[in-house]
């Protein structure tokens, strides 16, 4: 990888040419010329030679001649799987300003490098540290970073630089990558702006052609325009080579171009001396471009000295390029072209001198010593294995994976399984669902005991993420999790059972297969307030063990003593249970803890599942940030379950607030994800969401309909545990339609589950149901009744128990005594920012004769997500440093979403964040209800 500030030198007319190409040349212009102020992205998608590189360059030299700094790496199949090298080498120019990086953030990228004995953190964490370095580096100098064939960048490196990508929009920096067709990249998956180049257009390939072999006749020169499709490079290479073949042998037309440009530069390869060949081979398959190696080591195999004189005939041919210390082939396909020509044995004496020279680089003579043999050989695989566990520990989960692979193959059998097996285990981390898969065919072929076939079911398990919840599969995990139970293995029982657990709550398996969940969860010898076996009792059965699972969260630490995983499952149980206060703290809790780690893909979760407990007490502020950037990371770390959960969240929130438009384009864009896998709780949540808003949109009988589908146990939506957090919407559009007869049995079955558990959302929403379906002798006790209960964490429910009963006290003509809950209702919904609800109590308090005020529309009405998110941050005192490590934002992009933020709030200092965005709600003592 030849790589650093990028040098415009000597290149070769193949990958020179821009014949065609002034549109997407001029798109990159004012790419260019627009960065002091706006930045961002793009990614350029084409097949071999179709002039990507050309682009690239002739962009990086647009940007030097306006004085920005070019940070360039290019990107090599034999270095793929080197943690780290592509972001080494491209911020190798900037790393003298490492020192001004937060702590974590600069420990973070030097354990990346290897530069210091600490372990790596989270990949995100580098990362962040990334962006941080490039910012800064940006705040003296607009900044482009160039990544060529970044499709053979190794995948820690792409990950970073795809999260960078989405993060520039606030920053002068550009960063462009060149992807060839047909290879799959984090670059090509992060949503980035993109431009795909198509083969040039008659004209311009004959005006190409005839610019680099004029005088052709017009036989041959037809015949390569016909043959060449377009193709820049092959119009450039195609023509040498056919001169070179002369009346010898034609080109198959048949095969694909890249094949034929592959031939073509072998064929020049194949006429050089012996010594330059063997030159070349190496200098093919060393994973750096230094010249001084790959000629010490072409001197193992020709057994003398070898001076860089080997390589001028490969120059003089232009297959490579030379300065004093690096090499560089003039295309990739050359490098392919060399390496494919070779023969087996050929390769392995030439990995095995690398391996020689090497000896100083222990990790890269390893790889190339693992490379010259076929094995079995124990004493490698277990340095391999060595290896894997050292690049494990600085946060080279890739690196860690080849490595295990590696030495699975060079193994003796009896530990063959095992290295798999963990190799599985590393890329499920990596959400690499496809090397997972080959993974375990390869187990599944060996010899396996019980413990390792309980491990190969729960990594299926960990893909699976629960869905289908089929009853068979249920029944499967938890028989699996008795023997690894009485094996003595209760951490991996309880893994296979929270997987059986996931599949109870996302789908229902029935009764049968959530009991055998509970069975084996309660035979393990565990303790009981373990919150991966309360988390289990939660999702299996949410009533039947939710006085159990709600009694032992009493008595937990709120926070499991700083750790983040148990305490989101803390969050995960009281959530299902209905203890929505509960859950929102400890996942807010939790959600700090993995931010700060850097552990986004567990942050997604733990957002998602804290928005819909915040959105379940209507606290606003909280949700709906937390829904957003659950959303956002979802996507980014690729959990579309996840981000399909989040958007339902979104489409609740919308509801709340009166966007009708917005909630059904939310619940429909989450069923899309949810049908096809039947997933029941992101139905349920999607029905909810077209309940509330049909609710407060005025439409009942709509919202009845909803509300009812997650009743009926025959519907996809129906879900054991969320119809239970509904009964009182159910019952508010039932009475309002005019059809409480409708729902009395449903009723009926929320009152039996009352009996089995304390669910603090079951119960309020009870009280509320009793009240609208009783008879009005009996109805304004039970509103009392409900208004006098805990209600302090649930002011939403609250302040629609006092609307409901003051409508109801109009009925009666009590207008006086309506008054009240009324007004204090209004008060509520306007603090809370309940849009529909509020506008209702206003057209009630008119019926009784009071008039109000329109509703005054809260600042923070005004702002998005991120901005609300950022101001509540800025108004906890947090510097715009410290709000940019917490979001994973640079800088930059805080200060510029508090610029916007403040106009639409009315403020100009931070100092006036807090009295802006702090719900004012009335006091309870203001909400009792009176009577005439």
């Amino acid at each position: 990888m030849a790589m650093g500030v990028m040098e415009i030198g000597p290149v070769t007319p193949a990958v020179t040419s821009l014949f065609g190409r002034e549109s997407e040349t001029q798109v990159l212009a004012e790419l260019i010329d627009d960065l002091p102020g706006h930045g961002g992205s793009l990614v350029l998608s084409g097949e071999p030679g179709v002039g990507k590189s050309a682009l690239l360059r002739e962009a990086s030299a647009r940007a030097q001649d306006r004085g920005m700094l070019v940070l360039t790496a290019a990107g090599v199949p034999c270095e793929a799987q080197l943690p780290f090298a592509g972001l080494h080498q491209l911020l190798r120019p900037v790393l003298g300003r490492i020192d001004g990086l937060a702590a974590p953030q600069r420990g973070a990228i030097l354990a990346a490098f290897g530069l210091t004995d600490a372990a790596a953190q989270d990949l995100f964490l580098t990362a962040l540290a990334a962006l941080d370095l490039l910012a800064e580096t940006a705040v003296r100098v607009p900044v482009i970073v160039v990544l060529e064939d970044a499709h053979w960048l190794d995948r820690s490196s792409c990950e970073v630089l795809a999260f960078v990508a989405r993060r520039l929009e606030f920053e002068p920096i550009l960063l462009l990558a060149a992807i060839r067709d047909g290879y799959q990249s984090p670059f090509t998956d992060a949503g980035l702006p993109a431009l795909h180049l198509e083969p040039l257009p008659a004209a311009a390939a004959a005006a190409l052609l005839d610019s680099r072999a004029p005088g052709l006749p017009h036989a041959v020169r037809d015949r390569l325009l016909d043959e060449t499709a377009g193709n820049p490079l092959a119009l450039v290479e195609l023509p040498i080579a056919f001169q070179h073949l002369g009346s010898r042998a034609r080109l198959p037309v048949w095969l694909p171009l890249t094949t034929r440009l592959e031939r073509a530069f072998a064929d020049r390869v194949s006429d050089l001396p012996a010594v330059t060949r063997t030159t070349l081979l190496v200098a093919a398959i060393d994973d750096k471009p230094r010249l001084a190696e790959v000629l010490r080591a072409t001197a193992v195999l020709e057994g003398a000295e070898v001076t860089v004189d080997a390589l001028a005939p490969a120059v003089a041919a232009r297959l490579v390029e030379l300065d004093d210390r690096e090499y560089r082939f003039g295309h990739p396909l050359m490098r392919t072209a060399i390496h494919q020509e070779s023969s087996v044995s050929q390769r392995h004496a030439a990995h095995a001198a690398l391996a020689d020279v090497l000896a100083g680089e222990p990790e890269r003579g390893l790889w190339h010593r693992a490379a010259s043999i076929t094995g079995p050989d124990e004493t490698v695989a277990r340095e391999l294995e060595t290896a894997a566990a050292q690049a494990q520990r600085r946060g080279a989960t890739t690196l860690a994976v080849s490595a295990l692979q590696r030495a699975a193959a060079l193994s003796d059998a009896p530990l063959r399984a095992g290295r798999l097996l963990r190799a599985a285990e590393l890329a499920f981390e990596l959400g690499r669902q496809d090397l997972v898969l080959s993974l375990l065919g390869q187990v599944e072929l060996l010899d396996l005991g019980l413990r390792e076939q309980a491990r190969v079911a729960w990594i299926q398990e960990s893909f699976a993420d629960g869905i289908p919840g089929d009853a068979s599969r249920v029944l499967s995990l938890a028989a699996i999790a008795g023997r690894a139970g009485a094996d003595g293995d209760s951490d991996l029982a309880l893994k296979l059972l929270y997987g059986a657990a996931l599949r109870c709550w996302w789908a229902e398996p029935g009764q049968a297969a959530r009991d055998h969940v509970v069975a084996a969860a309660e035979r393990l010898k565990v303790n009981e307030q373990n919150p991966r076996l309360l988390v289990i009792l939660a999702f299996a059965a949410p009533i039947g063990r939710g006085s159990a699972v709600i009694d032992r969260l009493s008595r937990l630490e709120p926070d499991m003593g700083g750790d983040p995983g148990a305490t989101r499952l803390i969050g995960n149980a009281a959530m299902a249970v209905g203890a929505f206060d509960l859950a929102a703290r400890s996942l807010a809790a939790s959600a700090a803890a993995l931010r700060a780690q850097g552990r986004l893909g567990l942050l997604a979760r733990a957002l998602a599942l804290q928005a819909w407990s915040a959105a379940h007490l209507a606290d606003l502020g909280a949700a709906i940030p937390a829904a957003e950037e659950g959303r956002r990371l979802a996507q980014e770390t690729n959990q579309p379950l996840v981000m399909a959960t989040a958007q339902a969240v979104q489409a609740v929130l919308a509801a709340l607030r009166g966007d009708q438009e917005a909630a059904a384009a939310l619940a429909a864009q989450a069923e899309r994800v949810a049908v096809p896998i039947r997933a029941g709780a992101v139905l349920a949540a999607a029905q909810f969401a077209r309940g509330l808003a049909a609710l407060g949109g005025g439409r009942p009988a709509d919202a009845l309909g909803h509300l009812r589908r997650l009743h009926d146990p025959r519907d996809p939506a129906y879900h054991a545990a969320i119809r239970c957090f509904t009964v009182g919407d159910l019952a508010e559009a039932a009475r309002r339609s005019g059809d409480p007869d409708s729902i009395r049995e449903l009723v009926e079955e929320m009152e039996k589950a009352a009996g089995l558990t304390p669910s603090p959302a079951l119960h309020a929403g009870l009280r509320y149901a009793r009240a609208l379906l009783a008879d009005d002798a009996d109805a304004g006790a039970l509103f009392e009744t409900a208004l006098r209960s805990d209600l302090s964490t649930w002011p939403f429910l609250r302040a629609r128990i006092g609307l409901s009963y003051g409508e109801w006290l109009h009925q009666q003509r009590h207008d006086t005594a309506s008054r009240a809950p009324l007004r204090a209702a209004r008060e509520t919904f306007d603090a809370l920012g309940i849009v529909p609800w509020s506008e209702r109590a206003r057209q009630q308090l008119r019926a009784t004769g009071e008039t109000s005020r329109p509703r005054t529309p809260e600042a923070r009405d005004q702002l998005t997500p991120q901005e609300l998110q950022i101001t509540q941050m800025a108004a906890d005192g947090m510097s715009n440093r410290e709000i940019a490590q917490m979001l994973y934002l640079s800088h930059r992009t805080v200060s510029s979403h508090l610029y916007r933020a403040f106009p639409k709030l009315g403020i100009t200092s931070r100092t006036e964040l807090q009295r802006v965005l702090e719900p004012r709600l009335p006091d309870a003592q203001h909400s009792t209800p009176l009577t005439d």
